[in-house]
């Protein structure tokens, strides 16, 4: 289910509206990588099983010069007891190894490098020694896990957050893990393997696809400062009412004078009755 996925969210990145990253991986770096190592630890796990070398002795023990040698060789060691170890730590590493070639290409050597290195120094030190020694590839899963998550959550680039929603939705499980839950678990690997994940995925930020940048981004690093859009548009509008005001002065700034001439009144008749003369009745 969980290759299904990722397969669904690298065809989503495709046929979404950003073109692909030129730092993202092909398609065939995405799955040969990921094989030969699996068939690496199948290879070891075969050899242990059907031998008696015990190579289990190869993995790390705690606060032991001898068992420094683990840091390099206890991820290829699996418990031959049954196939169960082997087989669920199989998947996980292929999927999000996988994922790590495909979208961060150019710093992936790095990162398992050193999440294999880094997480087995942390549990040779860390660890307590019980004569039992550490083994399996939990611890570099969980580091890639950690840094799949936490960096395409800082890169805010929407391919590498597609990736972190993946990991929490199909793994967000494995968080229990770094819990002393159970017997004959080494939750101090568990543990080693997402810290150095996280503290990887804040060191190596800058490096790697970045989301990309809009042209005034690109200027205010240039030292270019952007226009004042917000500014010019109140000047425009300052100016505007200004001009506004000013026609309107125009139109009333005149003077009108009124001559008033009272028209000549007519020579009054001093007979009160003028406009209706008397009528003589003849009888």
């Amino acid at each position: 289910m969980s290759v299904i996925l990722f397969r669904h969210v690298v065809c989503r990145s495709r046929s979404m509206k950003f073109q692909k990253h030129p730092e993202f991986g092909s398609t065939l770096e995405t799955i040969l990588y990921p094989f030969l190592l699996v068939l690496v630890m199948w290879c070891v796990f075969i050899i242990d099983k059907i031998s008696p070398l015990h190579l289990y002795q190869w993995g790390i023990l705690p606060n032991n010069w001898i068992g420094l040698r683990g840091v390099l060789f206890s991820p290829l060691l699996h418990s031959t007891a049954d196939f169960s170890h082997i087989l669920n730590n199989t998947t996980p590493i292929a999927v999000l190894l996988g994922a790590l070639i495909y979208f961060y290409r150019r710093i992936a050597l790095w990162i398992v490098g050193i999440s294999w290195i880094s997480s087995g120094l942390l549990v040779w030190v860390f660890a307590h020694n019980f004569g039992a020694y550490h083994i399996g590839m939990s611890s570099v899963i969980y580091a890639l896990a950690g840094f799949l998550f936490v960096s395409g959550t800082l890169r805010k680039y929407r391919p590498l957050q597609g990736i972190s929603l993946f990991v929490v939705f199909v793994y967000g499980s494995m968080i229990w893990g770094i819990f002393p839950l159970q017997e004959r678990v080494s939750w101090e690997g568990h543990l080693s393997g997402l810290v150095t994940g996280i503290v990887l995925a804040f060191l190596f930020r800058e490096k790697g696809p970045q989301a990309p940048k809009y042209g005034y981004e690109i200027e205010k690093e240039m030292g270019i400062e952007p226009p004042d859009l917000e500014g010019q548009w109140r000047e425009n509008i300052r100016l505007a009412e200004e001009r506004a005001e000013a026609i309107k002065q125009q139109q009333f700034d005149f003077e009108v004078i009124y001559n008033y001439k009272p028209k000549q009144e007519s020579t009054k008749s001093s007979h009160p009755d003028e406009k209706h003369p008397p009528i003589d009745l003849v009888q």
